[in-house]
C-alpha cells in the first residue's frame, strides 16, 4: 500500500512509523496532535506551508526503507 494525500497524518504514522521522522525533519509537529486523525496529509502540508509533492516523496521513501523496499547502491 503506497502513502496517499488523502489519508490522515495519524493514519500515515500508525502505519509506518518510520514516517515520524519525515514530519519533524519537515517542521511539522503532528506528532501527538489531536488534530492529527483529522487531517490528511494534504491538510498538513497546507497549514503547514510544505510542498505537497516534495513531501509526499520523503513520506513514501521512508515507508518504503521501513517495508525493506529499498533498493539503494549497495
Amino acid at each position: 500500500m503506497t502513502i496517499e494525500s488523502t489519508q490522515s497524518v495519524d493514519d500515515v504514522m500508525r502505519r509506518w512509523p518510520a514516517t515520524i521522522r519525515v514530519f519533524l525533519n519537515h517542521g511539522m509537529r503532528c506528532v501527538g496532535c489531536p488534530i492529527a486523525c483529522f487531517h490528511t496529509v494534504d491538510d498538513a502540508c497546507r497549514e503547514h506551508k510544505v510542498d505537497h509533492a516534495v513531501f509526499r516523496a520523503d513520506l513514501r521513501a521512508a515507508a518504503a526503507v521501513e517495508r525493506g523496499e529499498d533498493r539503494g547502491c549497495a
